[in-house]
């Protein structure tokens, strides 16, 4: 089979990411035996598990890498797998021979922090969410260009909240001030974010989700909610609540990738008797600032 157009295959994976939908890229690396793909062959699959374009091989190898990069995109992290092109039974029924290498990478539209409400809290979400590089807008009277500079969009009227918009890729936080907690929970609960976190007392936010039960919002919704919001890191001050927040919110996003607890326990070096050593453990990586 002729190899897709480089041209062609830019302009179908840039329309995906222009409309805002998650899809993956497969890339073969390297090919030991007799393959129809070779290396540098390319697909793109969507997050429908459909081959939108390109060629990676046909059969059971196409059916393959389609859930692999299912997983990729789930998972929101690049993997690489072997493909076995020689084993009929338990390999994807290939009478090729031989092994296929492959590289799936997931791209995702940017992440977006929508924050309902304002003050030092709302503040220093937005400007933490503009360093982690997130698209962050704010819905809220009060959302000036003084108060949130780093916000991409600023909805300053809008107070049944009929212009909040959640997807898989929207990570919410009401910071009402208790002004509007129940309508801006009733809205963001009617469409799918990955996220929506409560700022209010346990009280609070107990007081909120029972009215809100009591009105026909069904429990599942309701246990989408984390409240009181943010990760357990002794915070007082709106900054570092605002640290504790975006901290659950990064959690969220990494799954299965994230543990929450700390490096040094997680991956760090022993010293003991014998001196230093690395134990065996995750991968290693260098959190440090270069």
């Amino acid at each position: 089979m002729a190899a897709p157009s480089a041209l062609e295959f830019v302009r179908h994976l840039s329309a995906l990411v222009e409309a805002g939908e998650r899809c993956a890229v497969a890339t073969v690396v390297s090919v030991d035996g007799s393959a129809s793909a070779q290396p540098g062959s390319k697909a793109i699959v969507n997050a429908a598990g459909e081959l939108v374009y390109g060629w990676v091989g046909g059969g059971c190898a196409e059916s393959a890498v389609r859930d692999e990069a299912l997983a990729a995109i789930a998972e929101r992290r690049p993997r690489t797998f072997r493909l076995d092109l020689d084993d009929e039974v338990l390999g994807v029924g290939m009478p090729c021979g031989g092994f296929m290498d492959l590289y799936i990478e997931p791209v995702l539209p940017q992440t977006k922090l929508l924050i309902l409400g304002h003050g030092l809290i709302a503040e220093t979400l937005a400007r933490l969410g503009r360093l982690l590089e997130m698209q962050v807008a704010v819905n809220d009277p009060l959302a000036t260009p003084a108060r949130f500079p780093d916000a991409d969009e600023r909805v300053t009227s809008d107070p049944d909240y009929a212009k909040v918009r959640g997807d898989a890729e929207t990570y919410v936080v009401i910071t009402t001030q208790h002004k509007s907690d129940y309508e801006a929970l009733q809205a963001v609960l009617r469409q799918a974010p990955a996220y929506v976190g409560l700022v209010a007392s346990r009280k609070r936010s107990a007081l909120l989700l029972e009215r809100l039960a009591e009105d026909g919002v069904p429990l599942d919704s309701l246990r989408r909610v984390a409240a009181p919001c943010g990760l357990d890191l002794a915070a007082k001050t709106p900054q570092e609540i605002a640290v504790s927040i975006l901290s659950e919110i990064m959690q969220r996003r990494a799954g299965r990738a994230s543990s929450g607890r700390p490096l040094a326990e997680v991956k760090g070096v022993v010293i003991g008797a014998a001196g230093v050593e690395i134990p065996e453990g995750p991968a290693d990586s260098d959190s440090c600032p270069r």
